[in-house]
């Protein structure tokens, strides 16, 4: 069973997401905050594997409330809101997210997200990881300097890629170019299942966060 905490600054909002979570026989709604530092103290009580966060709430922002939530490593966060801005989604990678989903999501991308993020998956759609690295590659900053943080969060010893297999390090580039897992799997000729183990594979072995660091990490080791 996955615990999973609704933050967000709407009653309406929160008691659709509990709707659409709840009747999955494997998720269950633990609690419900209305801004980032009740979002806190709600997370270190009621210790829920997933925070599906808000970004603009009042008393404290959901960037803020997920950089503390995973500084203090109490729960996956998944960051969930209407505003498809550059600024928002670095902020919310750099803080430490897992995922970055925009609310007009449908009710069974929600669900989905939701699993991927606590199997220990990072989730991006694949136009933000493009996004990001549109803006490596142009050599461009957003405004809160967070491309610099995520640029020094991927960092693991030269030496780590000489632990990856041909077959890994290949995954890596395709990871660095912004394929989704089923992009990839079609490129190579092999199962979505395979290459979700690459994946894996290649994060553990570099000591890398999530999939947005093995983007950035490919691009600072011109793999791509």
């Amino acid at each position: 069973m996955t615990r999973v905490l609704l933050v967000d600054d709407q009653a309406l909002v929160r008691s659709g997401f509990s709707l659409i979570l709840s009747v999955e026989d494997d998720l269950e709604v633990v609690g419900e905050a209305g801004d980032g530092a009740t979002a806190i103290e709600l997370t270190r009580e009621l210790r829920p594997d997933i925070v599906l966060m808000d970004v603009q709430m009042p008393v404290m922002d959901g960037i803020e409330a997920t950089r503390r939530i995973v500084a203090e490593d109490l729960a996956k966060v998944l960051v969930l809101t209407t505003f498809d801005h550059d600024e928002y989604v670095f902020d919310g990678l750099a803080a430490g997210a897992s995922g970055f989903l925009l609310k007009n999501s449908d009710a069974e991308h929600l669900v989905e997200a939701v699993r991927t993020v606590a199997a220990g998956h990072a989730l991006l759609a694949p136009q933000i990881t493009r996004r990001v690295i549109e803006q490596m590659v142009a050599g461009e900053r957003p405004s809160s300097g967070t491309m610099g943080a995520l640029r020094e969060t991927a960092k693991p010893a030269p030496a780590g890629l000489a632990l990856l297999t041909p077959r890994e390090r290949e995954v890596l580039e395709l990871v660095g170019t912004g394929l989704s897992n089923a992009e990839i799997a079609s490129t190579l000729f092999l199962g979505e299942a395979t290459i979700k183990t690459h994946v894996s594979n290649v994060l553990s072995k570099l000591h890398l966060r999530d999939r947005v660091q093995a983007v950035v990490l490919a691009h600072r080791l011109g793999l791509v």
